[in-house]
């Protein structure tokens, strides 16, 4: 089994939201699915999979400024602010803190829930250390 979680983080790379997709899933869903529920901000730090007009605009309407790079296959590029972009590591550092979680790390969890359940605490721990 394959899956792909989404999260959401604050500017300190503590995580906020999870939302887990099927691996084959477009990143577009995960965007959908948190657009709703993303606290107050003024950037929204995203890699190129999440590079959609409608999810930019989405971001906008919110007031959040989103600093995406475009696709390689987008035939107008966008512009973004490239060293405010060099901070999306703290979500890639989160991330590695939450494999060390070996119970995450291996996905010992055939059930998709009882994953996201594992994820869950690993995250809750994470963020009050």
């Amino acid at each position: 089994m394959n899956t792909k979680l989404h999260a959401v983080t604050d500017a300190r790379g503590r995580p906020l939201k999870f939302f887990m997709t099927a691996g084959q899933v477009s990143d577009y869903t995960g965007a959908a699915a948190l657009l709703s529920s993303l606290p107050r901000a003024d950037w929204l730090l995203a890699d190129r999979g999440y590079d959609a007009d409608w999810f930019r605009d989405a971001l906008k309407d919110k007031g959040i400024t989103p600093c995406i790079p475009g696709r390689k296959s987008r035939g107008k590029p966008v512009t973004y602010d490239k060293r405010r972009y060099k901070s999306r590591n703290r979500i890639e550092i989160m991330f590695g803190r939450l494999k060390d979680w070996r119970r995450v790390a291996t996905r010992y969890d055939r059930c998709p829930k009882v994953f996201l359940s594992a994820v869950a605490l690993a995250a809750t721990v994470m963020f009050w250390l």
